[in-house]
């Protein structure tokens, strides 16, 4: 039985979801004829180190975005990154043994830094690199050698040719999304009715701006017509605070906890607030449900929102303040702005992306050329 290892890393939910939704995917279209492990070598060789910096970097993102995006210009110039790989000897001794105790017919990668690690080794693997952010790539993606680079959408495909990444080797076959997203029998029975029809349902993912997240509720809940579903991870100090809040509009508020229902939750709601996530984003094109940005990350999270920006299928928020204006204008004259984003969102959606994405890596270990895209 061939195997697959799907290398990621936790600094950034995309390239773990990525991964996930890789594995599925795989093992699905085998139907379990290949073995498919993901992988966190960073965790494995670094351990309380490799914790800190996660928490330092999610803390950078959420709390500090200026310091963060002088890093992230940073790691975009040559030689920064590629100065720091002194420190990695541990991993890349890591590497070296599970590269040959697993020994892979391919081996994926969601995060650009292990690409440095397999350069100049021998590979007696497909290596391919599966881009996680849209259109704002950092270089870092692509300055270490690959076989194939599979990217999210067209867009990006470009603004990587023009860096100089050979046409041949990127392959725009979109986001790895859940499977729910793409097989009927795993998508919700009811289907999302039309807003102009009843109450608008609203998902709002509150994400680092929890301190605001309070008034933020308050004002939606001012919008006459709409129902709101929130979830706060595993913030149950904000969750409680939250129900105390809303305790007389519990017929137009749902609160929630930690869930992985997310895809679930986009597919039956018509409109999310959200931060402009990597992840989030691609689920909620994938669900055609229409999106507010409220917060932004620096960075890799400003090509999602230009993606969007470009087809026309989201809003940014530049304050809190705005959203329940934006909510307002998606929803009137009969939900008009909300049809328009939707229809937009269908456009540019790749429900079915992991697996095509799966069925490229399957036709590559056995040997087929890869199928053409239309």
């Amino acid at each position: 039985m061939k195997t697959i290892l799907i290398l990621t890393a936790g600094f950034g939910e995309g390239h773990n979801t990525a991964a996930r939704n890789l594995r599925d995917a795989l093992l699905h279209e085998s139907a379990g004829a290949v073995r498919v492990e993901i992988l966190d070598l960073y965790a494995l060789a670094h351990g309380p180190a490799n914790a800190l910096a996660r928490r330092l970097y999610l803390g950078a993102i959420n709390h500090a975005p200026r310091l963060w995006n002088t890093c992230y210009r940073l790691l975009d110039r040559p030689g920064w990154f590629e100065a720091t790989l002194f420190l990695q000897r541990k991993l890349k001794r890591l590497m070296a043994d599970t590269l040959a105790l697993k020994n892979p017919a391919a081996v994926c990668c969601t995060y650009p830094g292990y690409n440095y690690l397999l350069a100049g080794g021998p590979k007696n693997f497909f290596h391919a690199t599966l881009v996680t952010d849209s259109i704002s790539v950092n270089s870092i993606w692509h300055r270490a050698a690959t076989d194939a680079y599979l990217v999210p959408n067209e867009p990006t495909a470009a603004v990587m040719r023009d860096h100089g990444v050979p046409a041949e080797k990127l392959h725009p076959l979109g986001f790895p999304v859940q499977l729910d997203f793409a097989l009927p029998d795993r998508r919700p029975t009811a289907a999302t009715a039309d807003p102009a029809d009843g109450r608008a349902k609203i998902l709002y993912i509150v994400n680092s701006g929890k301190d605001t997240a309070p008034a933020l509720v308050k004002r939606l809940l001012t919008v006459s017509g709409v129902t709101l579903t929130v979830t706060v991870g595993r913030d149950e100090k904000l969750r409680a605070r939250l129900q105390d809040l809303t305790v007389s509009a519990r017929d137009r508020v749902d609160i929630l906890g930690w869930t992985d229902q997310i895809p679930r939750l986009l597919m039956t709601h018509h409109l999310v607030i959200t931060k402009a996530g990597g992840a989030t984003t691609q689920e909620a094109i994938a669900a055609e449900c229409p999106v507010i940005f409220n917060q932004m990350v620096p960075g890799q999270e400003e090509g999602n929102w230009e993606l969007l920006r470009r087809a026309d299928a989201g809003e940014l928020a530049t304050g809190h303040e705005e959203i329940p204006l934006l909510v307002n204008r998606i929803f009137e004259n009969d939900a008009r702005r909300w049809h328009q984003l939707r229809a937009n969102l269908r456009r540019i959606n790749r429900p079915a992306a992991a697996l095509e994405i799966a069925r490229f890596l399957l036709r590559r270990i056995s040997g087929e050329p890869p199928l053409s895209l239309p």
